[in-house]
């Protein structure tokens, strides 16, 4: 058998990156088209239009949908029949999102916490974040590409509630996040919302909520129908499209959840803003790779 390549994968992580940047998903684009036609307000509408023009001048020129080319986030699915090195496809994504930025070339937004000193290859110590899991029956390496804006990272937040406190206050914390939080994530995007586990898996499951299809519903019918619910109580605050007021503050509500201690409830919300970027690669054994979203 041929040693699998690993610079395959590091290829595949500059590709998704830039294409994360530049290719706006079908379904975003859906999503983004709907909400307009719900719109009544001029300014909402005029400013759906502004937001459909820019995708469109994005795709005739080549060019990046945003400036804030975010944190690089590498959701990665190993499947179990795939030729798997952990640390080579660590390396190899690293590598992959330092290219991209170098090469394509676009602003690397990663940063020393402290002394704010900018490498300006959008990776350094800890990143590009990279979430783990994997798949049984699967030949595949799936990569999930999201980069990640800080006008909606920054509005993220994370409470430990108490089973007493019931479903009620999750769904107030998470319309209250989402009402404090204003124009700064640049809505309508998606509300990523984690339910369950302890205070840093729950953040990681709020996380993955945003990289889901718009519109995508939870497996479990409580969590799919509290999805339309807060849906439905989001997009009665009126905030609208960059915040300027309008029927459409969020293209859609995803949960994903998890089993919790029985004295504790931990809930986290992250926003995505109104692009909702991200690019996905599967890599099989021979090489191939397989493009998407």
């Amino acid at each position: 058998m041929i040693p699998f390549d690993y610079k395959i994968v590091e290829e595949t992580a500059k590709e998704l990156y830039i294409r994360a940047l530049k290719i706006l998903p079908p379904d975003v684009r859906e999503a983004l088209k709907k909400a307009s036609a719900k719109e009544t307000q001029p300014t909402a509408k005029e400013i759906f239009q502004t937001i459909l023009r820019n995708v469109e001048v994005s795709d005739q020129k080549d060019m990046l949908i945003c400036q804030d080319t975010g944190l690089p986030i590498y959701l990665v699915k190993v499947g179990s029949q795939f030729p798997f090195d952990g640390a080579k496809v660590s390396a190899a994504l690293k590598e992959g999102a330092k290219r991209a930025t170098l090469e394509h070339p676009f602003r690397g937004s990663s940063t020393h916490p402290v002394t704010r000193v900018n490498p300006q290859t959008s990776v350094g110590e800890g990143l590009p974040i990279i979430y783990w899991d994997f798949v049984g029956d699967s030949d595949c390496l799936d990569i999930l590409m999201v980069p990640k804006g800080s006008g909606s990272e920054n509005m993220s937040a994370m409470k430990m509630f108490i089973p007493a406190d019931g479903v009620a206050a999750i769904k107030k914390f998470v319309v209250d996040t989402v009402l404090q939080s204003g124009s700064n994530p640049c809505p309508p995007g998606i509300i990523g919302v984690g339910i369950g586990g302890t205070a840093d898996l729950v953040a990681k499951l709020a996380k993955e909520a945003i990289a889901r299809p718009v519109g995508s519903h939870n497996h479990d019918p409580l969590f799919a129908k509290m999805e339309d619910e807060l849906y439905e109580a989001i997009n009665s605050l009126g905030i609208g499209p960059m915040g300027l007021g309008g029927a459409v503050t969020t293209l859609a509500v995803h949960i994903e959840w998890a089993h919790t201690h029985i004295t504790q409830n931990p809930v986290a919300v992250n926003t995505q803003c109104w692009p909702a970027r991200r690019a996905r690669g599967k890599i099989y054994p021979n090489g191939k790779v397989e493009y998407g979203f």
